[in-house]
């Protein structure tokens, strides 16, 4: 999509966004890491409200945004629903996620705003999400740039 269709608010917005939830997750505890292992542990059942509370935000604007206006007001897109199957990579990428997740005792959002109230060492986590991504970009173009006989023997 180009850029002369998106209103001019977009990155305002964009950014007044990431504000409102880094500010959200540190007044909430969420950016400690204590807390969510708390969470993972069944000792504290803050997340549950605070990820519950984000839900019923989002239900609410989607169900509003969806039935009044014919395009997102930011972006000039079209709505349209993205369908993922499940399927194994949804079952191993979320496996690998969780893992990561469980770790490092912090979820990507959460991590950024973690440096935001001074949890520095939380850069290390920072460091290995974006290493994980990027090996998984570079092992699927890799992947995608074989031959078809070579990829159909592989499944």
């Amino acid at each position: 999509m180009s850029d002369a269709k998106r209103s001019p608010w977009f990155l305002p917005f964009i950014y007044a966004g990431g504000l409102i939830f880094g500010f959200g997750l540190a007044i909430s505890g969420m950016a400690r890491p204590e807390v969510v292992l708390d969470f993972l542990q069944f000792e504290d059942f803050g997340l549950l409200f605070v990820m519950g509370a984000a839900a019923v935000v989002t239900g609410i604007t989607f169900t509003v945004a969806t039935r009044f206006l014919d395009r997102a007001p930011l972006t000039a897109r079209d709505y349209t629903r993205r369908i993922k199957e499940f399927d194994r990579n949804v079952v191993i990428g979320g496996t690998i996620f969780g893992v990561g997740w469980g770790l490092s005792g912090i979820c990507p959002g959460a991590a950024y705003a973690s440096v935001g109230i001074g949890n520095y060492p939380i850069l290390w986590a920072i460091v290995g999400m974006f290493l994980g991504a990027y090996a998984q970009g570079y092992w699927r173009e890799a992947r995608t740039s074989e031959p078809a006989d070579a990829v159909a023997a592989d499944d």
